[in-house]
């Protein structure tokens, strides 16, 4: 069963909890397809009115942000063991290649890398963990972590409900200047076929009045 067609046999609390719980053991550092959830989520909002946007969007903040300080946490505690551990454990996303290269933009970027980690799928698993076990300064760590859970949570919910309620809106009006089309279509087509009938039958009778002479 695809994501979006589950979400909407629950409820729309339970979607919020699952949406915060899924994106903040996510950003906590557990391989989980946040975006995917929160994507189908705020288009599921964007067709039924049950489910609201701002608190959906307030919800996968929440997650983002609470999910990646308890990681930043684990991580400053855990340290390099941590990372060894989740590589045995998670090998695809926590392999010596994956943290090189998460290590590497930490380096260069810094306190950036926490902020722009949230909108890189690999990045966003890593950033809290890997923080803490570089010792990044608890308070550059939450500045980003806090910008960049309301830049993509928020920022994405905005944006996918945005397009689905006006993809929605195209597709009725598509469905009626298709109806008015086909309708418009089936008269000309009518109307033709009569003008051509009408045609053949005059010719007919044209062709039939020599005979007639002729029959005389």
């Amino acid at each position: 069963m695809h994501v979006q067609e589950w979400l909407e046999t629950i409820p729309a609390v339970s979607i919020y909890l699952l949406v915060g719980v899924v994106i903040g053991l996510e950003s906590l550092g557990i391989p989980l397809p946040g975006e995917i959830v929160l994507v189908s989520s705020a288009l599921l909002a964007s067709q039924h009115g049950e489910i609201d946007p701002y608190v959906l969007g307030a919800c996968a903040t929440a997650g983002a942000i609470i999910g990646d300080s308890i990681g930043y946490a684990i991580g400053r505690r855990g340290g390099r063991p941590l990372l060894a551990w989740l590589g045995g454990r998670f090998p695809r996303h926590f392999g010596p290649a994956q943290i090189a290269m998460a290590e590497r933009s930490f380096q260069k970027w810094g306190m950036w890398a926490v902020f722009f980690g949230r909108f890189v799928a690999l990045l966003r698993i890593f950033a809290g963990p890997l923080a803490g076990v570089l010792r990044m300064p608890y308070w550059k760590f939450l500045v980003a972590n806090v910008l960049g859970g309301i830049l993509w949570a928020g920022g994405t919910t905005a944006v996918i409900y945005s397009v689905g309620v006006v993809a929605e809106a195209w597709l009725k009006r598509f469905s009626w200047i298709g109806l008015l089309l086909a309708v418009l279509i089936g008269v000309a087509s009518m109307l033709i076929l009569r003008n051509r009938a009408a045609k053949a039958a005059a010719e007919a009778e044209r062709d039939a009045l020599p005979a007639a002479a002729v029959t005389d």
